[in-house]
């Protein structure tokens, strides 16, 4: 049997009964560490499962998943998960290539990003397509991503805006040479995300449009959701460029069309109450 696992958002302790129960009666523990992190390390899990991890990487999982599920073939196999299993695509594609070798496999979900995000105030049925920010580099800057935010604002949705994370990544000249040298991590942080966006506005200005989002539309910043230390920032996009929120994971939310309730939410974490006054009343239902 292949059991994916979700470990929620926070810590050790935040895997089900269920998901715990499964890890301590499987052979081999795998531990996904390319698509999020948890705010303890691979020690913590280790000692609050009982059990040793094999951390799993991108090109492990990628290249090297036959290998992986011929375990789970004759023995319990779990595959550990930060957030819920089906957060990303990749374990998809672990599924089908599992039910094409005969290989039985059992969820067990948790909270993800993608719900827990209702912890600033806004309502999870007002959210529109989900999108990925990605670093940009001297010479590939992508700006696809804020065609869909235009389009969620315009529908009145809001976006929930996943930030871009680079591990066990090879610069341009190691991975032409051949050599098996990564890059330290980076987590794209709310500020940069902002960065980003108002270059685009500023490019989308210069091209003649008049794009819907401007650095007065109320964002909201959050940073280790479901941590102890969770921090929810809102304000103008402006103001969320020069927020410092601390360590990863982060998100930012680009708000489109408020019900009240929501507003008063917001205003809970507001950087600055009375640019909060001047622009996020105009787009309230």
């Amino acid at each position: 049997m292949l059991y994916l696992v979700g470990l929620g958002l926070g810590d050790a302790k935040d895997i089900t009964v269920k998901g715990l129960e499964a890890v301590r009666r499987c052979r081999r523990v795998y531990l996904e560490a390319y698509t999020s992190v948890l705010t303890v390390g691979k020690e913590a899990l280790e000692e609050f499962y009982g059990k040793e991890l094999i951390l799993a990487d991108r090109e492990m999982v990628e290249q090297e998943a036959d290998s992986l599920l011929k375990e789970a073939d004759v023995c319990d196999v779990a595959f550990l998960v930060v957030g819920d299993p089906f957060g990303a695509t990749t374990h998809s594609d672990l599924v089908l290539r599992a039910v094409k070798l005969g290989i039985p496999y059992k969820v067990i979900h948790n909270a993800s990003i993608m719900n827990a995000v209702g912890c600033c105030g806004l309502q999870l049925y007002n959210f529109g397509e989900t999108v990925s920010v990605v670093f940009w580099t001297d010479t590939w800057k992508p700006e696809s991503f804020f065609d869909k935010i235009e389009k969620n604002r315009q529908n009145g949705m809001h976006t929930l805006c996943l930030l871009d994370i680079k591990v066990k990544e090879q610069s341009l000249e190691n991975l032409m040479k051949g050599r098996k040298i990564y890059e330290p991590p980076r987590y794209m942080s709310v500020n940069q995300a902002a960065e980003q966006l108002l270059a685009i506005i500023q490019n989308r200005r210069l091209q003649g449009e008049k794009p819907e989002i401007t650095e007065n539309t109320i964002c909201v910043g959050l940073a280790r959701v479901g941590a102890p230390d969770e921090k929810i920032a809102s304000g103008t996009l402006q103001q969320l460029s020069t927020v410092e929120l601390g360590a990863p994971l982060h998100s930012l939310i680009v708000t489109g069309t408020m019900h009240p309730l929501e507003l008063e939410m917001l205003k809970l974490f507001s950087v600055d109450s009375s640019s909060f006054e001047n622009n996020a009343c105009q787009r309230t239902t």
